[in-house]
């Protein structure tokens, strides 16, 4: 967007209403969308955003259809084709006829409390009174013990022996919304438990509402007097500024001011600020130690990082000598996966560093994933590298596999083992654990982190460019290759072959940055980056 906000014009009044996503949302945020909502009229939605939230309505589809038609008697479907108005008719008339399930719960405004919403799902409590369900496309739970889950079919809430909660604040805060919503009209659970279905679901997650409420309360109370206008706000960068439709405006304001959050975000800022440390220049001319209220990550290398800020400088060394590691045989790794449906691309860069052109191969399924011809691209890659790792060694050589923060491969290299264990090429998890955890799989992102501070992150998009290295896509990253990958596979419609030759480039760019960037650190990184210590830095910036 080009426009300028204007100057605060607070809302007021019953229309101001807080949904359960403002609860999680950024404070500055909450107040630009309810004061200037029309300013965003004809602004195209971050391409991340849309699919993700594309991917969660296609999810719940897909529970929903699978659930009414498991029991599609103790079912009330509310059509979302209807006006708002009867949907809201629908599901109070659901809930008094005390049917045992109703999907697209539609609530009234509570305009007295500044409230509203809807729910994907709510299951009669035995108890009385209606349960809220929420159906969300990430985990959880994880492997381990002390959750308590649910039958699909039933309302049994038990202790689980195979799952342990994995904390999700945003689920329990808007399970508690609905429950106040259902409450107004006099069909809350008496238990005040709630359920969500999260991704790869087989049980359902059960929490108790009374853990959360205190927090609830604080932060519905914060939001309704911020959209209301009685309380001020100012931008502070968070993570949620990278998709947010404010950023420019907001953005703009934060380097004009030279505002700390720019270089320490989200509650690192507000921990500097309790401290007089307001500014990028006060952060840089700290001498005052660590603040009491600090919460995280190490606070000289965040003075550095103001210093680097100020400087414009992209990487600060953390000592004297650059080192990463280096073999005979090198393959660098980049894999490429569809939200959680799959690893649809596992692409390679061969260099065996006897001065030949390092080769690009990539071992590709154009399936929609999931689909079981994974476990043929996936088995191939597998084969592929460690047969160049055998080769490398029966000869006498090193053999190093890079990539690029490695969270994701390793994920994808166990889950792809457990998933199609047994098939051709593909390794037990056994011998991709002992892979992953040897010193043959190397992270460039723990060694670019281990010898430099990254004033602005340390993403490969970020640092390669030091190196030189520049990609062929103006547009390549995550989020845009998602949507290029429905149109290769044909997810909307006929398939898209020239998605194909990008996604294909792409992953090529990023293993070739990788490589470049290993190159560098190798080479000239010590003559061309200023140390800590010559930029006025603490000596004790080092890992």
């Amino acid at each position: 967007m080009s426009h300028v906000v204007p100057p605060p014009a607070p809302a007021s009044g019953p229309s101001v209403l807080i949904d359960a996503s403002s609860l999680t949302r950024c404070r500055h945020r909450v107040y630009l969308d309810t004061a200037y909502r029309s300013l965003l009229v004809g602004t195209a939605e971050d391409t991340g955003v849309q699919l993700r939230r594309e991917a969660a309505a296609a999810y719940r589809a897909e529970i929903r259809d699978t659930l009414v038609a498991a029991d599609p008697q103790s079912w009330v479907v509310v059509s979302p084709s209807m006006s708002r108005s009867m949907q809201v008719r629908a599901t109070r008339a659901a809930c008094e006829s005390g049917v045992e399930r109703i999907w697209n719960a539609t609530f009234a405004d509570d305009e007295d409390a500044g409230r509203r919403g809807r729910c994907d799902m709510l299951v009669r409590d035995p108890d009385g009174g209606y349960i809220p369900v929420l159906v969300v496309n990430h985990k959880v739970t994880d492997p381990g013990s002390g959750a308590v889950t649910t039958p699909f079919t039933s309302w049994a809430p038990a202790l689980d022996p195979t799952r342990k909660v994995r904390p999700q604040l945003r689920d329990q805060l808007a399970a508690v919304h609905v429950h106040r919503l259902l409450g107004r009209i006099g069909q809350a659970g008496v238990s005040a438990r709630a359920g969500v279905i999260g991704f790869g679901a087989e049980v359902m997650l059960v929490h108790d509402l009374t853990a959360v409420e205190t927090e609830y309360d604080t932060r519905f109370g914060d939001r309704l007097a911020i959209a209301s206008g009685s309380v001020v706000t100012s931008p502070s960068k968070v993570s949620e500024c990278r998709s947010c439709p404010w950023w420019s405006e907001c953005g703009e304001t934060l380097r004009r001011t030279r505002d700390v959050s720019l270089v320490a975000a989200g509650s690192r800022a507000d921990a500097l600020r309790s401290a007089g440390i307001v500014t990028i220049d006060d952060l840089a001319d700290w001498t005052g130690g660590v603040p009491d209220e600090w919460p995280h990550g190490d606070f000289d290398e965040t003075v550095v990082i103001a210093r680097a800020w100020i400087a414009d400088l992209p990487l600060v060394r953390r000592r004297d000598t650059v080192t990463v590691q280096r073999a005979d045989v090198e393959v660098d790794v980049d894999m490429e996966s569809y939200q959680e449906h799959g690893a649809y691309m596992w692409g390679t860069l061969l260099d065996r560093r006897d001065g030949a052109e390092p080769q690009y191969r990539a071992f590709v399924t154009w399936e929609p994933v999931p689909t079981m011809d994974e476990a043929r691209s996936f088995g191939e890659f597998w084969s592929w590298m460690q047969g160049v790792r055998a080769d490398a060694h029966a000869a006498g050589l090193s053999f190093a596999a890079y990539c690029y923060s490695r969270a994701a491969e390793d994920k994808w290299l166990l889950g792809s083992a457990r998933r199609f264990a047994g098939m051709p090429g593909v390794p037990t998890e056994a011998e991709v654990r002992e892979f992953i955890d040897g010193p043959d799989w190397v992270d460039i992102y723990i060694a670019v982190s281990q010898n430099f501070v990254c004033p602005s992150g340390k993403g490969l998009k970020k640092v390669a460019p030091v190196a030189g290295f520049h990609w062929r896509d103006d547009e390549a990253g995550g989020e845009a290759s998602m949507a290029w990958y429905r149109r290769a596979v044909g997810y909307d419609g006929d398939v898209d072959a020239s998605q194909r030759t990008r996604l294909l480039e792409y992953n090529e760019d990023d293993v070739q940055a990788t490589r470049a960037l290993r190159v560098w650190m190798d080479g000239a990184a010590a003559r061309e980056i200023p140390t800590a210590e010559e930029l006025g830095g603490s000596s004790s910036v080092t890992k």
